[in-house]
């Protein structure tokens, strides 16, 4: 057990970042839909709860209050998403759930990244971290909007919450990467907004990384 705690404290942003790519992308290998709701969904909350914890370790105590709330939170939901799933309005607040969690963790990230004086492998995969987590709070805020509303998007396949969910990260990853093919599209005023609210985050996102990025490497060879 100390050997295991010892690895996720020291490898913690390359942990964080393999269980946030098996979550936004495991669909790739899954063709059970109804599976990968039930079973596959709140298994992926569970690792990535985990691999979030190491992100706090020797944080002040409530960060450590607020992340064991969180991530009793985003783990119960889903495991209760087949006994309440039809209970109105609980999408929208499960998916707010986790936009909080993972803003949460972003707000770490970006503490970790701002931090002057050396670049090494935490530092690369904290920055690929935070790009992950832009995509996983802007599909999970797209999502809580989707359920309220179903038009507030063309193109996106509504037949249950994990074709929801890919779609949405298709849409996002595309969004925030300035590609944008078009085959789904925000149709309301306030999506429209959002979704350009993100793709600018995005590329401000990238620019302050490379900032942070050749600072980091220039003190580095300077010293």
């Amino acid at each position: 057990m100390k050997h295991i705690i010892a690895f996720l404290r020291k490898q913690k942003y390359e942990v964080l970042l393999a269980a946030l790519l098996q979550h936004l992308f495991i669909g790739i290998f899954l063709s059970d839909l109804p599976f990968y709701t039930h079973v596959i969904w709140p298994v992926n909350m569970i690792i990535l709860g985990l691999a979030s914890v190491s992100v706090f370790v020797g944080k002040s105590r409530w960060k450590s209050i607020t992340r064991y709330v969180l991530f009793i939170a985003v783990v119960a939901l889903p495991l209760c998403l087949p006994l309440i799933r039809n209970i109105r309005g609980f999408m929208p607040y499960l998916c707010t759930a986790y936009v909080i969690f993972y803003i949460f963790i972003f707000w770490e990230i970006m503490r970790f990244l701002v931090k002057p004086g050396y670049i090494n492998t935490d530092i690369i995969s904290a920055a690929a971290c935070g790009y992950l987590l832009l995509i996983e709070i802007s599909v999970f805020l797209l999502q809580s909007l989707l359920y309220r509303d179903p038009t507030v998007f063309k193109g996106v396949d509504i037949s249950g919450p994990a074709a929801t969910y890919m779609d949405l990260v298709y849409f996002c990853s595309i969004t925030i990467t300035s590609i944008g093919f078009g085959d789904i599209v925000p149709n309301t005023a306030c999506t429209k907004l959002i979704t350009s609210l993100f793709g600018i985050a995005g590329q401000f996102y990238t620019v302050v990384l490379v900032g942070i990025l050749i600072s980091k490497f220039s003190s580095r060879t300077s010293s």
